[in-house]
Parts: C-alpha cells; structure tokens; sequence
C-alpha cells in the first residue's frame, strides 16, 4: 500500500504557483495590479521574448518599508485584508497575498522598492523562492521589480508555453484591458523594444479607447451613464455597425476589476438584440460600481470570475441601461463611397512618429508632465471637431479611488460638475422621427428593392423587406404583450399531425398561442384543426409558423419570452414584402410614416440595417468637387 507523505516546502510552493503563475501575462496582471494598489500613477511595463526571459514593471507607488520586504514573498501575506470580514468589503485588486511567493518560487526575480520617506531603497535577489541578495541601493520612489527565466526550475510547466509571440500578445491584451481599467494612471507598455501604446494618464477615457483602438472606433461610441438601486454604469458603447464575431470586445469592470462573465456578456448583448444580427457581439467598455457585498470576486486565484447575490436583478439593470441608451441614438450607418485610405495612411505616420519620441521613466515627474501635455496636444489636434466634446463623466474608478484614500486628494473642478445635463447635450438630432417627415423628399425606387429619400444634405436609402419586416414585428410584439392580437379565421381550418411530446406542449402553452393569434381545436386522434391566424400573418404559411412556435417550445430551452419574441421575428420575416416586388408610392409612403413610430427603426429583428444614409460630402468627394 502507498505510504502517505507530508509535502515539502518548495514542493508546496511550487504546486501553489501553478494556480496563479499560468503564463507570464499571469505574471504582468499581478505586479501591475499591485503598483495600482500601491497608488501609482505610473506604471512601465517592458518584455522581452514574449515575457518568457524577462519581464520589467516599474512604478512611481507608494513603495515599500526595508522590514516589510521579506514579509512580502511569503505565502499569503498580505497588506489588503486582515481577516475574512475584509473579504466582505473589498476595494483593492489584490487580496491574496499569493503573488510575489509564487512568482519567486517559479522565476528568477529582482526587487528595488523605495518608500517616499526614505534616503535610499532596498534590492532583494531570490532564485526559485531562495534569497541570494539583500541590500540597501540607491532607487527613485516605487518599486521596479524584474523577472528574468520564467519556469526555469519547472521545465514541464515551460515546455507548455506557446511561441514568444503569442505570449507577447496576450500580454499585449491583458495591457489594453489594465489601461481602460484607469485613464488617470499613465501606462506605457513596450514589447520587445517597441512602444506599443503609451497613455497620458489624464482621465479622459475616450483618449486611451483612441490610444489602442484608433480614430475609427472612437467616433463610433455612444456614452452610457446610468444609475439605479446602488449600481452605477459609465462608459462607452460602440454602435451597432462595430460589430466583431467574438466577445473580446466586451471589456466591462466591476469595482475597478476586469473580469469575464457569461452573466455579464448575455446581458449586454440583451440590450443589443434589436441592433446586432446573430453571432455578431459589440464593442463596448463599462465600468461597473456596485456594493461589494453583492458580489463574490474570491471565485477564483485568477480573480478574473465573479458570483452575485442577485444576478437576475443585475443583469435586468444592465441590460435596462444599454438599451435605454442605444434607443436615445441616431443609428442610421453612413454608406462611406471614399475607402479612407489617406486617412489610416495618416494616422500610421502619426502613430509612427509617437513611437519616436523618446519615452520617460514614469519616477521622472517633470518630464512625465510635459509628455502628458504634449500627447493630450496630440490627441486634441487628430480628433474630428465633432468628437471633442466636453463630455465629463465622473467615472467608477475615480470614486473607487477615493473610497481607497479615506482621507483622499479633492477632486478636480470638472469631476465635480452634475453629469446629467452636460450628458444630455450630446445625443445627436433623430433623424428618422415624425416630427422630420414633413422634410423628407422620396424620389424613387432601385432595383425594385431600396428607396431612395432625401432628407437635406443626406440621402436615405430603405431596404423595404427589412422596414416592413420590422413594422410588422414592432406590431405584433405589441400587440402580443397587450393581449390585443387580432385574429383571421381560416376557412377550411388547416389540419395538423401532433406528437404525444407536441400535444402536451400544445395544452401547458394554450395561452401563450392564443396570445398570438393562434386558435387550435382537437380534430380526433393526433390531429388539431388550426381554425384562426395573427391576421397580419394570414397567408404566410400558417402551419409551418404554427409549428415553427410549438418545435421551439419543444426544445424546453427554458428562454421564455425570448423565444416566442424570435418566432414572431421570423414569423414577421415570413409575411414582409420581399425585395425585387415594387411598391407604389402611396405604400412607400405608409411604410416610411409607421417605421418612423417605432423606438428603434434601424433595424429588423435580426439585427439588418433597415436604412444606410449617404451624404452630399461624399458624393462630392467621389465626383471630385472636393478633395
């Protein structure tokens, strides 16, 4: 029988390690979270061969006492919390005391750490979690910390790392995601001696979005500010149109923490029904503030999963705000004729040009000044007019700041000013609203499909399936939650063959069918006479509707309402005028007046733009008026 041993010390640690030390990005999140407990409003990170050989942070914190310095590589130790109550109250990113322990126990590392009350600062050297030096040095106020040979003691763990450059980006990733976490911290990240992005650290949100993702997605973002039963939402919503295939740019923080959740995404993208097709996710980056108490971020060592107390009444807010927000937006897309290449071929040369310029040390402070100066000089002058609004919010991280800092800094002037009005003045005119049809010119039909409306210097192009669709689908969804639908009588009634499975779904739904305009009537055996219709579907296939609703409550997808609101989308897709059918300018003119009623009349059910606008200016631009 195999005896039972007691683990060594080192075999301990480095088993531990192996929960939080996955990767060297795991390495980055941990030191950089740590210099943003510390109060730094700098940080540097530098790799080299993908993190793997070397990684460098440095920062301008608060830094550490000489006698606390081999206090922080043991295991769990800790200046975060004191005992399981503070796990309840949580306002730091770090808690675990973990880090610093297993990075050493899997790496080769080096420390200097400078208090802003001290003459010099201190080095320690440790090999495998094993000291080798310890002294005093000279050293600005922070910590840079330095880790070289990841997994050096460990090889099975090393042989399991991916190419440098994949590990390079993930750090890269990881980077972008810590930047958006805090504008008012300046970071600078450079991969393999190259910049690759480097913030002024201003407060300005919009500026690091433009910092890493450039001037096209900058101008496509919509604010969010929303505030209701103790959660708080700021941020950026990207418009329908900058749509991904996958959730990487879903980038939300609760209390500062970036995290993932399935919780989180499915509600986003609830508020995003109306306006994205399937399998397309939006870009969007929110901060969210809520009690600590209501949310469980000790899931897991990766800190990256998070639990609720409540998670249906969040996800409702959630959703509530994004939809709230998006509706209030002018979402019509702009048909652009011009490629744009000058534009990116500009914006290259000045991206070119701001790698150039000689970086600086973030414990360099009158220099790190005149950069922020220079980069907020840089930023203002390549925004479009349009965007350089004196949009202020008064963002989650600067009030989780100053809940960290009882005795805190005051704020500055423009964080203190009220939000909601100044927020008001940039939702743009609506476009398509009744009270604008009077200026509506239609001037005809193409390719039996699109019509062409001139509204001023724009003109609207409306893809007719998708409006009468979406009439058609607004019309019945109302009418459905107001029990109002209006029924026809099919005569002969239309005879259906149901399962055993089919019959029982048929009796335990009877109300919601009835609902919906569905009338059925047992016709002997396994058969059901279909006696009356929605009377906006009547002859569009009522059977395979009528089928079509009961397969999916078949499924027992447990989703609800949702699902009967996508079989009236496909139901209302069914019974819409198709493209290549004219229309006469007397129901052109019908369809445009009730798409106009509708709350959000950009987009069919399945998230197709209704309508696209093209403007004077680029007609202009491709006929060589203007250049």
């Amino acid at each position: 029988m195999p005896q039972i041993h007691i683990l060594d010390s080192e075999t301990i640690d480095k088993i531990a390690a192996g929960e939080v030390v996955e990767r060297p990005s795991s390495v980055v999140k941990e030191l950089v979270e740590n210099a943003m407990d510390a109060g730094a409003t700098a940080i540097t990170v530098e790799i080299k061969d993908g993190g793997i050989e070397f990684i460098r942070v440095t920062d301008n914190g608060s830094g550490m006492d000489k006698e606390q310095v081999r206090t922080a590589f043991l295991r769990h130790a800790t200046s975060k919390i004191e005992n399981v109550e503070d796990l309840m109250r949580l306002s730091s990113l770090g808690f675990r005391g973990e880090a610093l322990s297993s990075i050493s126990a899997v790496a080769k590392v080096e420390m200097i750490t400078k208090t802003k009350g001290s003459l010099t600062g201190v080095r320690i050297l440790l090999e495998g979690g094993v000291e080798k030096a310890f002294e005093e040095i000279g050293a600005p106020d922070g910590t840079t910390f330095l880790m070289r040979n990841l997994f050096f003691n460990t090889p099975v763990r090393r042989k399991f790392l991916k190419q440098p450059a994949t590990e390079g980006g993930y750090i890269a990733d990881l980077m972008e995601h810590l930047a958006l976490s805090r504008p008012d911290i300046s970071f600078k990240f450079v991969l393999g001696n190259q910049t690759r992005f480097h913030t002024s650290g201003n407060g300005d949100l919009r500026e690091v979005i433009y910092r890493i993702y450039g001037r096209e997605v900058v101008n496509s973002l919509v604010p969010i500010q929303f505030e209701q039963d103790g959660v708080r939402i700021d941020g950026f919503l990207g418009k329908p149109f900058l749509v991904r295939s996958n959730r990487n740019f879903e980038i939300y923080y609760i209390n500062g923490r970036f995290i993932k959740s399935s919780v989180i995404a499915r509600a986003i993208e609830e508020g995003y029904k109306e306006y994205l097709m399937q399998h397309k996710f939006p870009l969007c980056v929110l901060h969210i503030e809520m009690d600590p108490q209501r949310v469980d971020v000790n899931v897991h060592p990766a800190k990256m999963d998070v639990r609720f107390s409540d998670a249906m009444v969040f996800c409702n807010l959630v959703t509530t705000a994004v939809h709230d927000t998006l509706k209030r937006q002018e979402m019509i897309p702009d048909a652009v004729l011009d490629d744009g290449k000058e534009e990116r071929k500009a914006e290259q040369e000045a991206r070119k040009e701001s790698q150039k310029i000689h970086t600086l040390e973030p414990f360099e402070k009158k220099r790190e000044e005149s950069y922020r100066v220079m980069e907020e000089a840089r930023y203002q002058a390549v925004m479009p007019a349009l965007q350089r609004q004196d949009f202020k919010q008064n963002p989650v991280w600067t009030r989780v700041l100053d809940k960290k800092e009882e005795a805190g800094s005051k704020q500055t002037p423009d964080m203190e000013k009220p939000m909601a009005a100044e927020q008001m003045n940039l939702f743009e005119e609506k476009l398509l609203s009744v009270e604008n049809r009077s200026r509506y010119h239609i001037i005809g039909q193409v390719f039996d499909t699109y019509w062409l409306v001139q509204f001023e210097e724009k003109l609207f192009i409306i893809d007719q399936h998708a409006a009468h669709e979406k009439v058609k689908y607004e019309r019945l969804i109302k009418q459905f939650h107001e029990k109002q639908v209006v029924s026809q009588n099919l005569m002969p009634p239309v005879i259906v063959s149901l399962s055993g499975q089919e019959e029982a779904v048929l009796r335990e739904y009877e109300d919601i069918f009835a609902a919906l305009g569905f009338e059925t009537e047992a016709f002997g055996g396994t058969e059901y006479a279909l006696r009356s219709v929605p009377a906006d579907l009547y002859g569009c296939g009522e059977k395979e509707m009528f089928l079509a609703v009961l397969d999916e409550l078949c499924e027992g997808s447990g989703r609800g309402i949702r699902v009967i609101e996508e079989r009236i989308a496909s139901m209302s897709c069914k019974a819409a005028v198709k493209g290549n059918n004219k229309l006469s300018y007397e129901e052109a003119e019908r369809l445009i007046d009730e798409l106009l009623t509708l709350e959000n009349p950009y987009n069919c059910p399945h998230g197709r733009p209704t309508i696209i606008s093209l403007t004077k200016t680029e007609l202009e631009k491709k006929f060589k008026r203007i250049v």
